[in-house]
C-alpha cells in the first residue's frame, strides 16, 4: 500500500534560527508530491524530522497511518530515503551495500534485482570510489528502494547531476510512482518540479507560502505576463513606459520588454500607439507567468541567502 504522509505545526530551531516554522503539508498516498524553495528555505531540516534525522521542537508528522515521533522504528521499515550526497565506503561495492542495507529490514529486495533495475549491474563488484556522480545517485535510489518503500523521501536528488543523469533518475521516479509508491521529493530547480510533481508546496524562511498543483498555482498566481515587442525602427520608450498597464520595461532599440497584468487588455491601445508613431509592429509575443514567475513572486529566493530570523 502506498502511504499518505500529514505533517502539523512542525516547528524546528536551531538556537535563535527557527528554521522550520509551523509547517503544515499533506501528501496523498501514490503522488509525487514536490517540497520547492531556494536554498537555506528549511527543505532539507523538513524532510530531516520527516524521517526521524532530527527530533522537531514541536509539531505532528503521521505516515502511512503511524505517529512518525512515537513509532520510528516502524516508520522507518516502510519508508526509503535519499538524502543529498550518499556518504559510503570507498572500499564497498554496490551489491555489498546493497546487502548490508537490507539486512536491516524485515522484507527486501534482491540486490541483483535492485542492480539491474538502476543500471549498476556492470559497475556490482566496483568500489564506491569508481563511481561516477550519476552511478552514485543511482546506487543511492536503489539504496533507498531496498525495503520496497511505500513512501520515498528525495531531498535534492538530481543536485549537480548533467542532464542525462537528471533526466534518468526522473523516470525512475516516475517508474516508482506508477508502481504505487509515494514520493517526496525536495529541489529547488523549477523545471523539475514542474515536470514531475502532482502537488506542490512552495517553503520560504522556514514557513509555506503556497500549495498546489504546479498549473495551478501558476493559474491563481497573481505573477504579471511577459511582453516583447519588435518593431520595425526605434522608438519613444519613454512614452511606451508611462502607458497604463505596463511595468518593468527594458528596450533595446528596436525591442521593448515590459510585464502588464492583462495583455488583451494592453494590446489596442498599444496598437493604435504605435501606428500614431508610424512604426511597424514586426513581433510580438506574450508570455503567461510561469512557475518561476510564481517562485520568484511567493519567495525571497532573488535576494541571496536568507538571513537568521529575528
Amino acid at each position: 500500500m502506498p502511504a499518505n504522509v500529514v505533517v502539523r505545526d512542525l516547528r524546528k530551531c536551531y538556537g535563535r534560527l527557527e528554521a522550520v516554522r509551523q509547517v503544515s503539508f499533506a501528501v496523498e498516498p501514490g503522488a509525487i508530491f514536490g517540497l520547492l524553495g531556494p536554498n537555506g528555505a528549511g527543505k532539507t531540516t523538513t524532510i530531516e524530522c520527516l524521517v526521524g534525522l532530527r527530533e522537531p521542537d514541536s509539531g505532528a508528522i503521521e505516515i502511512g497511518g503511524l505517529d512518525a515521533r512515537r513509532q520510528p522504528r516502524a516508520v522507518r521499515q516502510i519508508i526509503g530515503v535519499a538524502l543529498q550526497a550518499t556518504a559510503l565506503q570507498d572500499a564497498i561495492t554496490p551489491r555489498e551495500a546493497l546487502r548490508l542495507f537490507g539486512a536491516f529490514y524485515r522484507r527486501r529486495v534482491d540486490p541483483g534485482t535492485l542492480l539491474d533495475r538502476f543500471a549498476l549491474a556492470e559497475k556490482a563488484d566496483r568500489p564506491f570510489r569508481t563511481l561516477s556522480g550519476g552511478q552514485r545517485q543511482r546506487l543511492a535510489l536503489a539504496l533507498a528502494c531496498v525495503n520496497r518503500p511505500a513512501l520515498l523521501v528525495l531531498d535534492e536528488p538530481t543536485a549537480g547531476l548533467d542532464p542525462q543523469a537528471r533526466r534518468d533518475l526522473h523516470a525512475e521516479i516516475r517508474r516508482m510512482k506508477r508502481e504505487g509508491c509515494t514520493v517526496l521529493i525536495s529541489t529547488h530547480y523549477l523545471e523539475e518540479a514542474e515536470q514531475l510533481c502532482d502537488h506542490l508546496a512552495i517553503i520560504d524562511r522556514g514557513r509555506i507560502v503556497a500549495t498546489g498543483a504546479p498549473r495551478d498555482l501558476i493559474s491563481q498566481s497573481s505573477a504579471l505576463q511577459s511582453v516583447t515587442l519588435v518593431a520595425d525602427r526605434p522608438f519613444d520608450s519613454a512614452r511606451l513606459a508611462q502607458m497604463a498597464g505596463v511595468t518593468g520595461l527594458c528596450c533595446e532599440e528596436k525591442v521593448a520588454r515590459f510585464r502588464t497584468e492583462n495583455a488583451t487588455r494592453l494590446l489596442p491601445g498599444l496598437s493604435a500607439w504605435l501606428d500614431e508613431q508610424g512604426v511597424v509592429l514586426v513581433e510580438l509575443q506574450v508570455r503567461k507567468a510561469s512557475l518561476e514567475d510564481v517562485f520568484l513572486a511567493l519567495t525571497h529566493a532573488a535576494e541571496g541567502p536568507n538571513p537568521p530570523s529575528p
